[in-house]
């Protein structure tokens, strides 16, 4: 991996080291579902683990049904992952800004989300994980 596709190490680690971020590829079917309409569907997603929050389902881009997510001009920083991206989904009537996100340069600890987009519970009809 060369230096420009990863941000380098995450500086929350060095200050946190108790805190921990894994990752994981469990084979399961991830399918994500928005306004009654699959719009991601995937048997490669990454599953973070992070401290004591829930999951969180990581698909491929290539996964996702593009057309329904619009890029924002919003970001976040993560000290352990680094700075997301975020996309505004739209189906049919029924859209949620800022709902997917995506880190296009994580630190070096999770470069495998790279490419990958994850997508706020809350805001999906569902987020269905079953196997594959």
């Amino acid at each position: 991996m060369t230096t420009n596709e990863t941000a380098g190490p995450g500086p929350g680690f060095i200050k946190h080291p108790e805190h921990t971020v894994t990752l994981s590829h469990d084979g399961k079917r991830v399918r994500v579902v928005f306004n009654g309409e699959t719009i991601a569907e995937s048997t490669a997603a990454i599953t973070l683990h992070e401290a004591k929050y829930p999951p969180a389902y990581y698909l491929p881009r290539g996964d996702v049904r593009a057309e329904v997510l619009n890029r924002t001009d919003h970001s976040t920083h993560c000290p352990f992952k680094g700075d997301a991206s975020y996309w505004t989904i739209a189906v049919g009537d029924k859209s949620s800004e800022n709902a997917v996100w995506s880190y296009e340069r994580p630190f070096d600890e999770v470069a495998e989300i790279k490419d990958y987009v994850a997508f706020y519970p809350n805001r999906m009809d569902e987020i269905a994980v079953t196997d594959a």
